[in-house]
């Protein structure tokens, strides 16, 4: 679900918002869609006001540590496409309504607007009525969108951390089924959950709203011009009268004949009063008795009648927003669902709350939780998490989101010589045309470059005609240096020389000598994970890390590309498209239609012998930062059409399904040690291709689990949701409902299926 998260406390603060940031947290790990726009200060007992008059500026807020006041503030939006809150100078009614039609759009509809958790119970007609919490719910239910005010009634001014979490599942669980059975006439429930320590077994219950009054006079204190009060002090006295049921100010003070202000000081003991002295059934002796009330109500502050009774959650732990609840009709399917990018993980769930509709699917966090090691389970998470033996000695009920050994593919010296073993038997294949032969090479260290190249003979004689050449850069042959084994950008270099090449290694290796100490090898590693510290303007012999060559050891070399297909409306900036495969089982390969544009930091220019400016040249966005990644990711079919005419992007999607099904059949029947195939594994590769002017589509690498959060927010759901929702379709049902098999293995217009291998593997 897409659920719109404000509240009236503000953002989360321990002394006045302390249950805001865990309840997000749960949201997220069920696998929903979560928008937050908050009060940028808090607005309790605002009601369902609006402000007249007031223009509303919002402000941006990182949540930090969980339960730590170490968030982050901007007045501006944050440009990594990370987390963000939007924080409105309002009330929680025009929160909801900013929310509702101007900042979230990209993301789809809203499904159910949550305003809380209030920091305090929102029981009885006193409290309701004033309630900032339950008017953004109000406002929601106006605005025609389910709506549910929460409020967590807290016994101690102690936050205890567990007891959150516990409340916030609960919350959560009960949000999730009160959503999908939702009653024509109900326009928004009212839920308090208590916070005591058995919350996560309490009992849930219907109640109405106890009808209570101010019984004990006036809820303000007068106070005298001279004094000042502290408005954090003042709150702390508020909140403690709540909690103890005492009056919120010190009654024994007397009225002077003097000019006065009036504090807010509101008599909770007429609250607790009259709940002690009404019968079962309302909302106030539930909380009171540690049940959690549900209150459904009309958007005239009605109780909806005739709905009673108990509400029943599931004990099961569900990831769907629809209530997938157990049945005996339903197959079972564990999961263990542990992403190592939370970009990633929530679309996971999503794309099996969506897709896998007719399973009792329950999530687990180990193997050893598995009623019998025969029990069906999908396992996605990190490779280096993943249980090989589980699933090997279980082939027909254990289903991984990676293989094995893939190797043949994502290392790139492994990926040259899968090629060009298979254009030897295979002359004809469309990877003849679709990959840059390259050289491999393995060196220690720069001394050793000669003996390394000794028989690289392609290399040494485009070196010897650039030589002949001189410095008429027009005519030279240009070649790119890459690691076998590195990613994101790093150590790619350009050269024409050898003593350009020469100069490459020396440099990294002086590096290494010249570094000394602790902070040294930390700032080395820095650079290796993310960009050269030199910004965007990057010299052929620019640092790298000098641990890099005798670290990595292999490397290839092959033609440069040039020139690449340039499009004026992006600047003539080169760029590659990223393209997602789908291999399954052993083996079926897909290649989803929906790709990437990645554009470079600068627009195109030859590279000269005097200086490499690689920002022009490297279209990975990883090492692109703050203004450079503007405008440099887009969606493929997107793109403007160019002088090769209208059709030019299927001309290319084609010539990517033909060398994508190419390389794979390359890897499995050539390379079967170093690509093994497994009938229950799957896994999504990024593979990336450069298109050139003749508009002709080259591979240039594949990557296992790649980075998917370059693709950026707005494109998350519709292009990497899809994606996953179409993984879980292709891949994963048909492995666990056999009825589903033959048609949705055949892929999709969304997900192409491009080769079917048989490797003899059942």
């Amino acid at each position: 679900m897409h659920i719109l998260v404000t509240n009236d406390d503000g953002p989360p603060s321990n002394q006045s918002s302390p249950y805001v940031h865990s309840f997000v947290r749960s949201l997220q790990a069920a696998g929903h869609t979560v928008s937050v726009v908050l009060p940028h200060i808090q607005r309790s007992w605002i009601g369902k006001a609006h402000i007249i008059g007031k223009t509303l500026i919002p402000s941006y807020f990182r949540p930090g540590t969980l339960h730590k006041d170490d968030g982050v503030a901007s007045h501006h939006p944050f440009e990594d496409g990370k987390e963000e809150w939007v924080l409105i100078d309002g009330t929680p009614a025009s929160c909801v309504q900013i929310g509702l039609w101007h900042l979230f759009q990209d993301r789809g509809p809203v499904d159910v607007v949550v305003s809380g958790p209030n920091y305090g119970r929102n029981t009885t007609a006193l409290f309701s009525l004033s309630s900032g919490t339950i008017g953004g719910a109000l406002e929601a239910a106006v605005c025609g969108k389910k709506a549910i005010a929460l409020s967590y009634a807290f016994e101690s001014r102690e936050h205890d951390p567990e007891i959150i979490a516990a409340a916030s599942q609960v919350s959560q669980k009960l949000i999730e089924k009160l959503t999908q059975d939702w009653p024509e006439d109900v326009h928004l429930y009212s839920i308090n959950v208590p916070l005591r320590n058995n919350v996560a077994e309490a009992k849930i219950l219907y109640t109405n709203v106890l009808q209570n009054r101010w019984t004990t006079g006036s809820s303000f204190e007068e106070a005298e011009v001279e004094e000042e009060v502290d408005p954090a002090e003042q709150e702390k006295e508020i909140r403690e009268g709540e909690r103890n049921g005492t009056n919120g100010a010190d009654e024994s003070s007397v009225a002077r004949r003097k000019q006065k202000r009036f504090k807010w000081a509101p008599k909770f003991t007429d609250v607790h009063e009259s709940v002690r002295a009404a019968g079962p059934g309302n909302d106030g002796w539930a909380v009171k008795e540690g049940i959690v009330s549900v209150t459904p109500l009309k958007a005239n502050f009605c109780h909806v009648p005739n709905i009673k009774g108990e509400i029943k959650l599931s004990s099961k732990t569900s990831i769907s927003g629809d209530q997938i609840l157990a049945s005996s009709s339903m197959p079972k399917l564990y999961a263990i669902i542990d992403y190592p990018d939370p970009y990633v993980q929530p679309l996971i769930l999503s794309a099996i709350r969506s897709e896998l509709k007719d399973l009792d699917v329950e999530l687990i966090s180990s193997v050893q939780q598995l009623p019998s090691p025969a029990s069906p389970l999908l396992q996605y998470r990190d490779y280096e998490s993943v249980d090989f033996e589980h699933a090997l000695d279980q082939p027909r009920s254990s289903l991984l989101c990676a293989y094995v050994v893939r190797k043949a593919l994502i290392r790139k010296h492994y990926l040259s010589n899968t090629i060009s073993t298979w254009l030897v038997k295979h002359p004809q294949s469309p990877l003849k045309t679709h990959f840059k032969a390259a050289v491999n090479f393995e060196l220690d260290y720069a001394e050793f470059l000669d003996e390394a190249l000794v028989d690289a003979w392609d290399l040494n004689d485009s070196m010897t005609r650039n030589e002949a050449r001189g410095n008429d850069n027009g005519n030279k042959e240009w070649w790119i240096l890459k690691p076998g084994m590195g990613d994101g950008g790093n150590g790619i270099r350009l050269f024409s020389s050898m003593e350009q090449l020469q100069s490459i290694f020396e440099e990294w290796e002086r590096d290494e000598e010249n570094s000394g100490g602790e902070q040294e090898e930390e700032k080395e590693e820095k650079e290796k994970v993310h960009s050269p510290s030199s910004g965007n303007k990057v010299p052929t012999s620019a640092s790298y890390g000098g641990t890099m060559t005798s670290q990595l050891r292999h490397f290839i070399a092959q033609p440069y590309i040039d020139p690449p297909l340039l499009l004026p409306s992006r600047e003539n900036r080169k760029f590659h498209v990223r393209v997602y495969c789908l291999a399954v089982g052993a083996l079926k390969v897909y290649v989803y239609k929906e790709m990437l544009a990645l554009f470079a930091a600068k627009a195109y220019q030859l590279p000269s012998h005097l200086e490499v400016d690689l920002s022009c040249h490297l279209t990975n966005t990883c090492l692109q930062d703050g203004p450079s990644r503007e405008g440099s990711v887009a969606r493929y079919w997107d793109l403007e059409d160019t002088a090769h005419g209208p059709d030019w992007k299927e001309k290319v999607f084609e010539q990517i399904c033909e060398a994508t099904a190419a390389v794979f059949e390359a890897a499995a029947r050539e390379q079967m040690v170093h690509f093994q195939t497994l009938p229950n594994a799957f896994e999504v590769f990024g593979i990336d291709f450069l298109v050139d002017s003749f508009l002709r589509a080259w591979l240039l690498e594949i990557n296992a689990y790649p980075d998917f959060k370059q693709t950026g927010q707005q494109l998350q759901d519709p292009l990497i949701g899809g994606l996953f929702r179409q993984v879980m379709k292709v891949a994963v049902r048909p492995f666990f409902d056999k009825e589903a098999e033959d048609n949705d293995s055949q892929g999709s217009s969304e997900m192409r299926l491009v080769r079917d291998i048989d490797m003899g593997r059942r």
